[in-house]
């Protein structure tokens, strides 16, 4: 597997960003699960129904023959996509502006996480269930070495895949 970290891989969607960031779809069997590795907070979404909160008239579809099926669809809540097992999730990195007030400062520390994430993205290819979606969110007030947060970035994906 290539080291890299292509377009595809990085977390553009609005729907899956609010996703992550909505504290009211926090609960529930398909809620957005977090776990903590300094200096990271990581959120993510695994693969499985979305919430259904706002599709006012859900159909279930088991209860609708075939022919019926096409006309309902609309009103079915939306379905993440399972990735395949070679996939790997759409990441997204932040480092807040209230931490860092320079640019230049946010930059380096969120190209130093892409670094780490693309050296270690392997971890969670070992896992049965890979995530389709993750934040990380840098937590630090300083910037710190990278050879920390390396060991931050590896912690964080190991704990992610001992959540499951």
């Amino acid at each position: 597997m290539p080291n890299t970290f292509p377009k595809t891989e990085r977390l553009t969607s609005k729907k899956l960003i609010n996703r992550l960031f909505d504290r009211s779809a926090q609960t529930g069997a398909d809620a957005v699960q977090s776990v903590y590795a300094h200096p990271f907070r990581v959120m993510f979404v695994l693969p499985g129904l979305a919430p259904a909160t706002n599709v006012p008239d859900a159909v279930d579809v088991r209860a609708v023959d075939s022919a019926e099926a096409n006309e309902v669809t609309t009103n079915v809540p939306e379905v993440v996509p399972k990735p395949s097992p070679q996939a790997l999730p759409q990441v997204l990195f932040s480092v807040p502006k209230r931490a860092f007030k320079k640019a230049v400062d946010r930059n380096l520390v969120r190209r130093r996480c892409r670094e780490a994430y693309r050296l270690n993205k392997c971890i969670l290819q070992k896992a049965a269930v890979s995530p389709v979606a993750i934040t990380f969110l840098y937590t630090a007030k300083v910037k710190i070495s990278f050879d920390e947060i390396d060991k931050g970035m590896k912690l964080a994906l190991k704990r992610m895949n001992n959540v499951r």
